[in-house]
């Protein structure tokens, strides 16, 4: 799905390397016409060519979607913040909240990040994958905001399937009584680094201390759960965001960097707060 605003990032690229249309063209293997069609939106643009020309883009060192991010947070409302989507392909269609899974970190909603990496890399992985840059007007809704604790921990394992023995126990209704009512969840990321380690909590290999400083190690920032219709009518799609190869592979890159060091935090945390805290079978007695 060619969206991308190809047209103002062909400006931005010309501008920044001061380079000609037919400079460009030839940098890409296309003609200075087909540059010109491009720039006036005459003209589709196929896959291999918008390949082509992002790759150039960041190749050169021009990163257009932190561009991107900078002037639309310059841009935006006091009472508004800026948000992140990363898409396997695109999305299709109006923004639903019924296409999302029940498996999800907290069941049905849509899912953005505060983070443009962040969001990049958790699709860095897909051949057709995209970002979305949004803005979200939090007036007049309601939200529960969540850290790296063992309340998060366990609803985390709950909407994970995990605790299924446990879904009538008053800890866990209790946590869920939390979550009725609200237009939108603020709540840590969770991957399946951070899933590994909920497990081993859950299945007793550790103490909830424990599990909380390995999360923590492993802290991907935060993420905007919208489960209410209210909250998602106030969450605007500002820019389609193509994400290159080249791009992608530095995500993937910089997640592998990532992932090495939270190993080496978790080894330490397991060791350092061994035997403090409780174990999930205390717990949820």
């Amino acid at each position: 799905m060619n969206d991308f605003a190809l047209c103002t990032d062909i400006e931005i690229v010309m501008e920044l390397l001061d380079i000609t249309a037919k400079e460009l063209a030839d940098s890409i293997g296309v003609t200075a016409t087909t540059i010109s069609r491009w720039r006036k939106n005459e003209e589709q643009v196929s896959s291999s060519n918008l390949k082509a020309f992002y790759n150039f883009a960041f190749g050169k060192g021009i990163r257009l979607n932190k561009i991107k991010e900078h002037l639309f947070k310059e841009d935006c409302g006091s009472n508004s913040t800026i948000l992140f989507h990363g898409a396997k392909t695109y999305i299709d269609g109006e923004i639903s909240i019924e296409k999302s899974k029940n498996t999800n970190d907290f069941g049905r909603g849509f899912y953005c990040g505060e983070s443009l990496e962040q969001s990049a890399m958790f699709v860095a992985n897909y051949p057709e994958s995209s970002l979305y840059i949004l803005e979200f007007d939090k007036t007049d809704l309601s939200y529960t905001q969540l850290n790296v604790d063992r309340d998060w921990m366990l609803l985390i394992a709950y909407f994970r399937n995990k605790l299924t023995e446990y879904a009538d126990h008053p800890i866990i209704q209790n946590l869920l009584a939390k979550l009725e009512g609200v237009d939108y969840i603020i709540a840590p990321i969770a991957d399946n680094r951070m899933f590994e380690i909920i497990d081993s909590f859950i299945d007793g290999e550790i103490t909830d201390v424990q599990c909380q400083h390995c999360l923590y190690a492993t802290n991907l920032g935060n993420q905007y759960v919208f489960v209410a219709d209210k909250a998602l009518s106030q969450l605007q799609i500002l820019r389609h965001c193509y994400l290159a190869p080249d791009e992608k592979n530095y995500y993937l890159s910089y997640k592998l960097e990532e992932s090495r060091i939270g190993n080496d935090k978790v080894k330490v945390a397991r060791k350092q707060y061994r035997g403090q805290g409780e174990y999930i079978e205390d717990i949820l007695k």
